[in-house]
Formats: structure tokens, C-alpha cells, sequence
């Protein structure tokens, strides 16, 4: 639109095929059910810089509006999932926030698919997304209790990186993004196995300590 500065056009490139399409969803909900704040500004900003032809539906992202408000929003975040106790409250909270917007993502990235199929990808997302955080807030129960806060920060850290990275993989290859977020996928799985494993034991420690203090 002439005299428009901020005005989004679409770069001029093919819309993914199919299956590239779902490995991006599959690699960008992993991302978001970590950092969605940073996986909305990751995405805005591509395809604002034209580095991205997102699908119509998803336009908006593009602009700066949302790009600002998940820029701000993950500067939020940044501190404050870094605050050992803290991050487990934030991180519960979002568990409203990550999953659903996961699944928004997918289902507008499918517009042009069947209302069956959109329902499937969104479900997709969500379920990979869900995962993803389940992970992330199995992971900070497990080392909260550490009295030191280098290890939330590390994790905190790590988080931000894979979610940018991931996002931007995505958007240039993305099967192999979407075979790294399956792999990832497979490990959280495996990962909250063990931290419930671990937290029952250590319940079940304390219980008989309890116990045998009573008698």
C-alpha cells in the first residue's frame, strides 16, 4: 500500500507441500510449548523481513504490532522464568497460554485444508506443545530444590535458545527441524518418566523419615 511503512507484503514464494508444511507445525509447537512468546516473535520477524511466506491465514503475525507485544512479552519472560520457585508458578499459568496458541498456529497455518484435517494438525500441535512443557515444568521441579540458582538459569537459557533456533530451522528445513522436535518429543517422554520416578522416591524418603522420627 503506497505511503504505508508498516505495511506487510507477502515475499513471493511457493507455499509449502504438505508434509513440509506439518514437519514446520510439528518443529514450531515443540518451540512454542517452551518459549511461545519468542516462537510469535520469531516468526513475525522472518516473515516481516521476508525471510518466511507464511500462509494467509497467519498474516498477521507479521506485523509489528504482534511482533512487538511477543518481543515485550518475552523480555518479560526472560527474567522471570529464570527465578528458581517463581518459574514454576509462570510456568503453570502458561500452561494455558502455550498450548492453545500452539494449536491456533496450526490450525490457521491448515486453513486450506478440510475442517477434519485442520482438527487433526491443531490437535497435533497442541499434543507436541503440551509435551514440550510438560517437559520444561517436569525439568524445574526436579532442580528447584537445588540451592543455587545457576541451574534454573541454565535450563531457563537453553530453553530460549532451542525455541529461536528450532523456530528459524523450521522455516529453512524443515523436516529436519521437525525430525529434531519428534526426537526431542521422544526424550521429554522418557524425561518425565524419570523425574516422577525420582520425585516419588524422594516423597516416599521422606515419608519414612517422618515416620520414623514419630516413632
Amino acid at each position: 500500500m503506497p505511503g504505508s511503512a508498516t505495511a506487510y507484503t507477502c515475499p513471493m514464494h511457493l507455499p509449502l507441500p504438505g508434509p513440509e508444511l506439518v514437519a514446520l507445525i510439528v518443529a514450531v509447537s515443540f518451540a512454542a510449548g517452551l518459549n511461545v512468546y519468542a516462537t510469535v516473535a520469531t516468526l513475525g520477524i522472518l516473515a516481516h523481513t521476508n525471510f518466511l511466506a507464511l500462509p494467509p491465514a497467519l498474516h498477521p503475525i507479521a506485523s509489528w504490532w504482534i511482533i512487538g507485544a511477543s518481543a515485550a512479552l518475552f523480555a518479560v519472560e526472560f527474567f522471570a522464568d529464570k527465578v528458581p520457585a517463581f518459574d514454576l508458578v509462570w510456568n503453570a499459568l502458561h500452561t494455558f497460554i502455550r498450548i492453545p496458541v500452539a494449536a491456533l498456529i496450526a490450525w490457521r497455518a491448515t486453513a486450506t485444508l478440510t475442517p477434519q484435517e485442520q482438527l487433526l494438525v491443531s490437535l497435533l500441535g497442541a499434543a507436541i506443545a503440551f509435551a514440550a512443557h510438560g517437559g520444561k515444568t517436569a525439568l524445574r521441579a526436579a532442580v528447584t530444590p537445588s540451592p543455587e540458582p545457576l541451574s534454573n538459569i541454565g535450563l531457563s537459557l537453553g530453553e530460549d535458545v532451542i525455541a529461536v533456533s528450532l523456530t528459524w530451522l523450521a522455516t529453512h528445513h524443515p523436516y529436519l527441524a521437525g525430525s529434531i522436535a519428534a526426537a526431542l518429543v521422544l526424550a521429554v517422554v522418557l524425561l518425565i518418566r524419570l523425574v516422577w520416578r525420582a520425585l516419588r522416591a524422594l516423597f516416599r524418603g521422606a515419608e519414612q523419615a517422618v515416620e520414623q522420627t514419630g516413632t
